[in-house]
């Protein structure tokens, strides 16, 4: 029979091949779907594996995609190695795409034309400092009343959505948008630069790309990226040190705000060129995924955030090339999820073939006794 056993300490290796067991599961449950739904396997894998990394102009969409859950996982990574669970990404995201997008809308007037192609620049910094703003009502109800961050962070998506959709439904609607709900069109002097004229990739995913090098400098090389880890694995220790946990409270969801906040602005500047209702497309939720899966390393997360992309666009695909439901992308990533947290028992824990115990012998009867007549 199998039995977990308790290894003396967690497993380096098996840390490191969880995510890929995991991905190798996801892959043969992926297999059974297709032929449950009456499809080829084989050519549903090609959607998921194959067609995202095809050509150029599929590789140029896989960094669309990649982009804004690379920036977003890597806020995340610092809040949950701090033990500070910040769920609520995807407002910051879209607070930082309506701070962007203001931005944006302002050019042509007077009073940014000076700026020219400066603009990108201000709107970018106006996109992290809507998500830091987010971010940081959660930081303060959390400090201040001791709030659960996981709550107010999970409800202020909803309260996020609300507030895009009252601006795009009315103050910024466009008068001639044939009464859509939609913003103007952005003009081109705000649009993001591309790194390839005729491609949609753009510098986002080279500023993703400087950021990884960046938190993983602050993570494993500074000491306040030090006091952060140290906080998350021994709150107590920590404590002891003297290491502020109002520091790591503020430090963490700022940062993770401020990624959130960026990936808001360059997709609103970016690949929307304007705001709609639909600015919110889940980055914020999938890229708890991509940082889980990426081991809260800044490099296992550009991985994780391109394997992530092609579920995006592997679903896209399969929807119409063979008429599956767009939900399956949503399925392929909750099946990465839980093959992972199932494969990262191993890292504790080994598993034991054990024959069963043999029965003991049986009693010999006792011996009957007789009555005398």
């Amino acid at each position: 029979m199998l039995k977990l056993e308790a290894r003396p300490q967690p497993s380096k290796w098996m840390s490191i091949a969880s995510p890929l067991l995991a991905l190798a599961l996801t892959v043969l449950i992926g297999i059974a779907l297709f032929v449950l739904l009456g499809k080829d396997p084989v050519r549903g894998l090609q959607m998921f594996f194959v067609e995202p990394l095809k050509n150029l102009y599929s590789l140029s969409e896989l960094t669309v995609k990649a982009t804004p859950l690379m920036l977003i996982a890597l806020g995340l990574a610092v809040c949950y190695r701090a033990n500070i669970w910040n769920i609520g990404a995807e407002g910051q995201y879209v607070l930082g795409a309506l701070a962007g997008g203001w931005v944006a809308m302002q050019a042509g007037s007077p009073a940014v034309d000076w700026m020219g192609r400066g603009i990108v620049v201000a709107i970018l910094v106006a996109g992290v400092l809507g998500g830091m703003v987010w971010a940081a009502i959660v930081a303060l109800l959390r400090e201040r009343f001791n709030a659960s961050e996981i709550l107010v962070s999970l409800m202020l998506v909803y309260v996020a959505e609300l507030v895009l959709g009252y601006l795009v439904y009315g103050p910024w609607k466009d008068p001639h948008g044939y009464n859509f709900p939609q913003s103007i069109s952005f003009l081109p002097v705000t649009q993001i630069p591309r790194l390839v004229p005729g491609l949609r990739a753009n510098i986002g995913f080279v500023i993703a790309l400087l950021a990884v090098g960046g938190f993983w400098a602050f993570l494993f090389r500074t000491y306040k990226g030090f006091q952060l880890q140290v906080g998350g694995l021994a709150p107590a220790a920590a404590r002891y040190a003297g290491f502020s946990s109002r520091s790591a409270l503020w430090t963490g969801l700022s940062l993770s705000g401020a990624m959130a906040g960026l990936a808001g602005a360059l997709e609103a500047a970016g690949p929307l060129g304007q705001l709609t209702p639909y600015v919110p497309a889940g980055y914020g939720f999938a890229a708890i995924i991509v940082a889980f899966v990426g081991r809260l390393h800044p490099v296992g997360i550009v991985f994780s955030s391109l394997l992530m992309s092609m579920f995006y666009i592997g679903g896209e695909l399969a929807q119409s090339r063979l008429g599956l439901p767009k939900s399956l992308t949503g399925v392929f990533q909750g099946l990465l999820l839980f093959s992972l947290l199932a494969c990262d028992t191993l890292i504790y824990y080994r598993i034991r073939f054990r024959s069963a115990p043999a029965s003991a012998a049986a009693p010999a009867p006792a011996p009957v006794s007789t009555k005398e007549a």
